[in-house]
């Protein structure tokens, strides 16, 4: 079977590996049925002396035919025919590469670097469909597009969804999309290089370029798959993105309690928003010791900077007051990783 598998992959890498003279060539001959080597030569930029090899190269491929005329002629093969066999082997290679394949662990990375677009895309794709309840990405108006009905999934899911748009003069507009099918709040960025990411539940994440999305190869994609680097990530888009970038839809007060948060910027902002009392289960680490620590109570009162450097809460608990800051807190009691508020009495874990 690996031997099989192997003549496979031979056998299809070589009817694709084709050259740019190849490709110029073999599109010029489809587009016109035939053409002679000079006219080959007229309609692309491929000199005349390397027109010959190019396509006996694609005849010894089967894409065309070479009728030893005078002139010679290159006829053009119908690509039904030309990838029939292939499409086959294609399929079945692809089935054997399946079979074969076994998934990486990647939570055993703590960081890791990917290159071509494509990777990025299917990464961004995981964080999004990755989300339990909570998510902010950094997209490009193509970028929202091809994910939209992923989007639209995690919101009928209950998923909460910080979006912003970048670059803004080319986001959708809103009179014409429908931002609260995608997003809990929609903002727009000028900025032409605000950078592609989205963070998951606040651990799993992605951040990369625009560059990078557009195969440039001297750029690249980082993935944290921890939370403690996966806020560097949440918290750049908090601080540096959100913070300068117009509202486009907003869902108000629509979404209802309780609610999950691994961002305490995300809960201060909808604890200060809404009016009446609020309560909060928030399990973290003790700031001074380390230990893990779960609090319950009433809300007494909430800081936070429109800069969103500054979001705390204090919980009035059985032992008194507690204040609650967010990850790596180092000023309040307790640094939040998991927060709940709800709306009447401290919601269950």
């Amino acid at each position: 079977m690996a031997d099989e598998l192997r003549s496979t992959m031979e056998r299809v890498g070589e009817r694709f590996n084709l050259g740019e003279y190849e490709i110029d060539a073999y599109l010029a001959v489809l587009e016109h049925g035939q053409l002679t080597a000079s006219e080959i030569a007229d309609n692309t930029d491929i000199p005349q002396p390397r027109v010959y090899d190019t396509v006996r190269s694609l005849s010894d491929r089967g894409l065309v035919e070479l009728r030893e005329s005078r002139p010679m002629k290159v006829v053009a093969v119908d690509p039904k025919d030309a990838f029939g066999d292939i499409r086959t082997s294609l399929t079945e290679m692809v089935e054997e590469l399946e079979a074969r394949y076994t998934a990486p662990a990647r939570d055993t990375e703590a960081v890791s670097l990917v290159k071509s677009r494509s990777t990025i895309l299917r990464y961004i794709e995981e964080v999004i469909d990755s989300a339990e309840f909570e998510l902010v990405l950094s997209l490009t108006p193509d970028l929202l597009r091809r994910f939209r009905e992923d989007l639209s999934a995690a919101t009928d899911d209950g998923v909460s969804i910080d979006l912003l748009v970048a670059p803004a003069s080319r986001a959708p507009d809103p009179a014409e999309f429908d931002y609260l099918d995608v997003a809990t709040i929609a903002r727009a960025r000028r900025g032409i290089t605000t950078p592609v990411l989205a963070v998951a539940d606040g651990e799993y994440s992605i951040y990369a370029t625009q560059d990078a999305l557009r195969d440039d190869r001297d750029r690249y994609g980082v993935i944290f798959n921890r939370s403690a680097l996966g806020f560097l990530v949440s918290g750049f888009f908090g601080t540096v993105l959100w913070t300068t970038a117009e509202t486009l839809a907003a869902d108000g007060k629509a979404r209802p309690f309780p609610r999950r948060y691994a961002s305490i910027r995300r809960a201060v902002k909808d604890i200060r928003d809404l009016e009446g009392e609020f309560y909060a289960t928030v399990e973290g680490r003790d700031v001074e010791t380390g230990a893990t620590i779960v609090i319950e109570g009433k809300v007494l009162e909430t800081a936070f900077e429109d800069t969103e450097e500054v979001a705390s809460l204090v919980v009035e608990t059985e032992d008194g007051p507690v204040d609650v800051g967010g990850l790596v807190a180092a000023l309040e009691d307790i640094e939040g990783q998991e927060i709940l508020i709800g709306r009447d009495e401290p919601p269950t874990r």
